[in-house]
């Protein structure tokens, strides 16, 4: 009998199934296209469009669809930021027949596959697009496998307008993986480590919370239906205060949900590699192993697609919201993010020689310049209305944005500053006893977790754990990129004038170290120190989104090619469309159920009581408070 396990990748037109269907001469084209950026000649775009048809069709397909991530932010949606797509029946005319009326054939048209057109001013587009010149046109990325699912062919896409404006997530993630080559590449060949690389990778390893809750109770609150979030309600007697539910056996209905969550993926070459009971009350958690940065941003957003389809099925609703409901944790997407060669080298591994290890100590101070120089764009990423009502709690950290590189890493830090080496970071695991027979000692990571940082590390990648749950990664993972790309140059920039490698990561280290920090994130000292060296706090999207527009943010975006100076007016003016919109259905909902649910209540409950005043309490004060509140 097939398992998950077994069927793993048969849905997913990948490496394996391309060298298997396309001939060699073919698919090193399209490969060295990929490298190059230069388009599939037109005569293997036909031989490629017609191994992918017979492909699909072996697998049931009728349809095929362009899939692509317009702007919808964040916002805390029920069931996430999801894809958008039409779906085209596999169908076309015989064009070449000699008959006038053409009879049709099965097929998929080179040129379908490759490119689609749609409206793109029905998405948001901060003035991009406008009715009367709507023009948009979606384009696959050739980096990322085409599926089959539910009979449909779904052909992962970017989204550009008529001129080439992206409207969408994946496009600037896209460009900002270009920009990471350029930069990485300079900057290894400056240092004169890992020369023989020839492109750079992101990678992305996301872990996606969310609740799970019955679909009958989730329809008789308009609040969760139209804001993903609880605006009236008490907590239970019992929830999390007792720390029951982390890592407690999964309950059965929804082990079920991801169980099948875990084999649909599984099919689509997403590796999904972990599921868990999370801390908060019917609060869960799956995580896949690591890809690159644009194939797993793919696998997350078709990961709640899935997750939303299957849960109707099993009578389950699930939220994707990052707080659905106060006092008790919400919900985050960590994203573990590392950038690397195509050689194998990863520039957030300590490394096991003399090579590895600079290089490590040299993309942190990198990293520490792009997190220090550009602190607010990197808050911009995980501002919104749901995200709001987590950052600072204790299941997240706080607004202010810092790098925990490790204890131990920041004193190395202070003897580069002081004129050491760049050797010497001791990277070696710890080993430490259990303090009895039976079970063995344990090999501790080189440095301690740190949950209160926005951005620790963790082994051989960075943490971002800012990132709300029901968001898109693309955003976050896409200024990641873009600011170590400027830290790469910046430093590349350094040793190319003159200065020693030691030197120039020892001038960044020292120019930058304000953004280090190794304490509690959540104690009430931080904000001021924070302050104190200059890192902004900016604790509401309202005011992150207002420096998303920078002079020096847009000059670094339009010089990395990830935005145009009109790209990032236009993505600031959707960030604030958004956050309204948000804002306006929660009031919304809240007045509506406040005049025809909760004020009929408490008259009716009011009206038990008639004629015995002292039995009604404090009754009658409590009923009036939410008509004064509706007045006011």
């Amino acid at each position: 009998m097939a398992d998950a396990l077994t069927t793993a990748g048969t849905a997913m037109f990948d490496d394996a199934v391309m060298a298997k269907k396309l001939p060699s001469a073919v698919l090193k084209r399209f490969n060295d296209c990929l490298i190059s950026g230069e388009p599939t000649p037109e005569e293997d775009q036909k031989v490629i469009a017609d191994c992918i048809f017979e492909w699909a069709r072996e697998l049931g397909a009728i349809d095929f669809a362009h899939w692509f991530f317009p702007l919808r932010g964040g916002g805390g949606a029920v069931g996430g930021m999801l894809g958008a797509y039409k779906k085209d029946t596999l169908i076309d005319l015989e064009f070449g027949s000699k008959f006038v009326t053409k009879p049709m054939k099965a097929c998929l048209p080179h040129e379908r596959l490759f490119q689609g057109e749609t409206d793109g001013s029905s998405f948001p587009n901060g003035g991009l697009r406008v009715t009367h010149s709507a023009a948009a046109f979606t384009t696959w990325d050739r980096a990322s496998f085409p599926f089959v699912q539910d009979k449909c062919l779904v052909i992962p896409c970017a989204f550009v307008t008529h001129f080439g404006k992206c409207i969408d997530e994946k496009t600037p993630l896209l460009r900002s993986m270009d920009a990471v080559t350029v930069s990485g590449l300079r900057l290894l060949k400056a240092i004169g480590i890992g020369t023989d690389a020839k492109a750079m990778c992101s990678y992305l390893g996301w872990e996606q919370e969310f609740f799970v809750i019955s679909a009958d109770h989730y329809k008789a609150r308009p609040d969760l239906v139209n804001c993903g979030r609880t605006l009236f309600g008490k907590l239970p007697t019992r929830h999390q205060q007792g720390d029951l539910n982390y890592f407690q056996p999964i309950p059965g209905k929804v082990q079920d949900l991801l169980d099948i969550a875990q084999a649909e993926m599984l099919k689509v070459g997403c590796p999904m590699a972990v599921k868990h009971n999370e801390v908060a009350p019917g609060q869960h958690e799956m995580s896949p192993v690591f890809r690159t940065a644009n194939v797993s941003c793919d696998s997350n957003v078709l990961f709640m697609e899935v997750m939303n389809r299957e849960a109707q099925k099993l009578g389950l609703q699930v939220l994707f919201h990052e707080k659905p409901f106060a006092g008790i944790n919400g919900s985050g997407k960590h994203a573990n993010w590392s950038i690397g060669t195509d050689t194998g080298m990863n520039f957030f591994y300590p490394g096991k020689n003399e090579a590895g290890a600079k290089l490590y100590v040299t993309a942190i101070a990198c990293l520490a310049y792009g997190l220090a120089q550009y602190n607010e764009m990197v808050r911009c990423t995980v501002a919104s209305a749901g995200n709001d009502h987590r950052l600072g709690a204790q299941e997240a950290p706080p607004a202010i944005i810092s790098l925990y590189p490790g204890q131990g890493f920041e004193q190395f830090m202070e003897s580069i500053i002081s004129g050491g080496d760049l050797l010497g970071y001791k990277a070696e695991k710890k080993k430490q006893s259990t303090g009895c027979s039976a079970a063995m000692h344990i090999e501790a990571p080189v440095e301690d977790r740190n949950r209160t940082a926005p951005f620790p590390f963790c082994g051989n990648r960075f943490e971002f754990r800012a990132v709300g749950s029901s968001q898109n990664c693309c955003f976050p993972v896409m200024v990641c990129n873009a600011i170590m790309s400027a830290g790469m140059a910046h430093l590349a920039s350094l040793v190319e004038g003159g200065k020693s490698h030691r030197d120039a990561v020892a001038e960044i280290f020292k120019e930058n170290k304000h953004v280090i920090f190794t304490g509690n994130g959540y104690s009430s000292e931080w904000p001021i120190e924070a302050s104190k060296r200059g890192l902004p706090n900016l604790n509401t999207t309202p005011k992150a989104i207002a420096t998303w527009t920078s002079e020096k943010n847009k000059k670094l975006l339009e010089s990395l090619k990830i935005y145009t100076m009109e790209e990032t007016e236009a993505r600031q003016e959707v960030m604030y469309e958004n956050y309204i919109s948000s804002m306006c259905c929660e009031v919304e909902t809240m007045i509506q159920m406040t005049e025809t649910g909760i004020l009929p209540a408490c008259a009716k409950d009011l009206e038990k009581y008639k004629g015995f005043d002292k039995l009604a309490g404090s009754r009658k004060s409590v009923s009036h408070l939410p008509a004064m509140l509706l007045n006011h």
